[in-house]
């Protein structure tokens, strides 16, 4: 028996298609900036970011510091947006060493970072959050000229674009995200007042890019898509998608039950009749969702089979009843591709209660990734 280990295997030919799709939905000359942060949604921050480096994308969006300073570190001379800003001197010293583009939503950030681009004699580029319905980070809408005259008292400082969040973007009702579009076009409006004639503003996410070309803008942030799952798991793509990740687990053991066998923790299910299980060398703690027990399916000779019992943190059962031929060591894909069959992460989210965000992100970060 050669039982090999759990794998992740990225497909980066499909995030280069998912990018490519992208391109379609959008207008000749906008921009694109790619949404890498959270270790590119568990798939690899550095391999994902050098793909569509090569693809041309014009910038890379990460939450933190420390992933654009990795970014950096691996070669990756494209443009990089700081997301979540920066708060701190010695940030603002990494800021403008290697060129990278915080957002702003804090005169005290902007004030440090100005004070750092002074002393080195450099300009650094940023761009301003508005807040447009998310209550998140951000300057309300309805504060930008204020803000903007703030900012502009600050040398070294290039504000080079306005960019908001869209909060609703997946729902069936378009209603708020027409009311997000009109408080950014207020938002514009109170920058070109002030003088300023911006090129990167970005709205839209990639339902905003799906489904609402007035999201548009100058610059679009697609995040979920490139890596083929959906905003929401029941939202329908308008252009085919490609699921970047796969997971692998082996079977360890093979098993015949009797009727009425309870499995798992808390005996949350019991056998039907003579059964036959597969005990998986995955669980929890290799980043499935726990409450998929139950209600999840795996691929086990490209048939789609159910899991029952509690998830466990390293095992999960299926039920193999009927299906011949399965022997410790086989292939069972959770996540992704096995012949014709396909669980896509919008699927497995859907019986955890989640979304296909948190499936990858828990997956890709808990297991050995292959290119």
């Amino acid at each position: 028996m050669n039982v090999r280990s759990n794998r992740v295997k990225i497909d980066l030919s499909a995030l280069v298609h998912n990018f490519r799709q992208v391109k379609m939905l959008v207008d000749h000359g906008t921009k694109i900036m790619a949404v890498v942060k959270s270790d590119a949604y568990g798939h690899g921050l550095l391999p994902v970011s050098q793909t569509l480096e090569k693809e041309g994308v014009d910038a890379l969006g990460v939450a933190h510091i420390h992933e654009a300073l990795r970014l950096r570190k691996g070669g990756v001379k494209t443009p990089i947006v700081i997301l979540s800003g920066i708060q701190k001197s010695d940030e603002a010293s990494q800021v403008v060493e290697h060129d990278l583009i915080p957002i702003l939503f804090d005169a005290v950030a902007a004030e440090i970072l100005a004070r750092e681009s002074v002393r080195r004699d450099k300009k650094v580029r940023v761009q301003l959050k508005i807040d447009t319905g998310m209550g998140r980070l951000g300057i309300p809408y309805r504060d930008t000229a204020s803000f903007i005259e703030t900012i502009k008292r600050f040398k070294g400082l290039a504000l080079e674009g306005l960019t908001s969040h869209l909060s609703s973007a997946d729902e069936p009702s378009p209603g708020f995200t027409k009311v997000q579009i009109e408080r950014f076009h207020e938002a514009l409006e109170q920058a070109a007042a002030q003088g300023l004639h911006l090129s990167h503003n970005n709205l839209a996410n990639s339902a905003g890019i799906m489904a609402h070309k007035a999201t548009h803008f100058d610059m679009v942030r697609p995040g979920i898509m490139l890596y083929g799952g959906l905003p929401s798991p029941d939202f329908v793509s308008p252009v085919p998608l490609r699921p970047v990740m796969q997971f692998l687990s082996p079977i360890i053991q093979v098993r015949d039950l009797p009727d009425q066998t309870p499995i798992s923790y808390g005996k949350t299910y019991y056998t039907n009749g003579p059964c036959r299980v597969a005990i998986v060398a995955a669980g929890y703690g290799d980043g499935l969702p726990r409450s998929a027990s139950n209600k999840g399916n795996a691929l086990i000779h490209e048939v789609k089979v159910p899991v029952v019992g509690r998830i466990c943190m390293n095992l999960t059962i299926c039920d193999i009843t009927g299906l011949k031929g399965v022997e410790p060591g086989d292939e069972t894909v959770f996540l992704g591709g096995q012949g014709e069959a396909l669980i896509t992460g919008d699927e497995l989210a859907r019986s955890a209660g989640t979304i296909s965000y948190e499936i990858f992100c828990s997956i890709g970060r808990q297991n050995i990734r292959e290119y």
